[in-house]
């Protein structure tokens, strides 16, 4: 079987985990989100808690200095050991899905990656985190606003081109004229479509 990376970028909200797992079973693959730095603690011996806290961050300004272009903070050195595993795990010929961690970017040099983001009507995206988290409109909206402004920072420190920028992604997609499974049935057609092509 042909190898098939597929990476998702999502805003908060628009449901892009459901719709990474409902991606991933459609093609049989495993899904990495926060539990891939399970792995990464037993593959590296290291901490995962501390890998949680720094994980998907940007970078600490007061605890962390740049010095000709390299930065020692603890969200840089974990986005460090994520790239490299990312890599490493593409490199072995493995066939995955991987939500977020700025993997259109990582991996972008990979002939059999797929890169999608996933975005939504606020409203939607709204509704959906009140379902989720049993938030208030007002609680949903500040948790959607922070999520997507610390995801934007985090992805425009660590990658040339903008979060959310269709010119980063080969597709571009809102989940909500369809719905989850539309979006998903819409996503596995354009996918197969690639792996077909080649």
């Amino acid at each position: 079987m042909k190898q098939i990376i597929i990476t998702l970028g999502r805003e908060s909200g628009s449901g892009g985990h459901e719709i990474a797992e409902k991606l991933a079973a459609r093609f049989s693959l495993p899904v990495y989100d926060v539990n891939l730095l399970a792995e990464i603690a037993k593959d590296k011996k290291l901490d995962e808690k501390v890998l949680r806290k720094f994980d998907e961050a940007p970078r600490s300004h007061l605890f962390g200095r740049s010095v000709k272009g390299l930065n020692n903070s603890m969200e840089a050195g974990v986005f460090a050991i994520e790239t490299a595993w990312l890599r490493e795990k593409a490199d072995s010929g493995k066939s995955f899905v991987i939500v977020g961690r700025c993997a259109e970017s990582v991996l972008a040099d990979y002939p059999c990656v797929t890169s999608l983001f996933i975005y939504g009507d606020p409203d939607a995206r709204i509704t959906r985190l009140m379902a989720r988290h049993g938030f208030s409109q007002k609680e949903a909206a500040d948790y959607m606003h922070k999520r997507d402004k610390r995801r934007r920072s985090y992805h425009n420190e660590n990658c040339t081109g903008d979060w959310g920028d269709a010119v980063n992604y080969h597709l571009c997609v809102s989940s909500t004229p369809l719905g989850i499974d539309g979006t998903v049935d819409l996503l596995e057609h354009y996918i197969r479509m690639r792996i077909n092509k080649d």
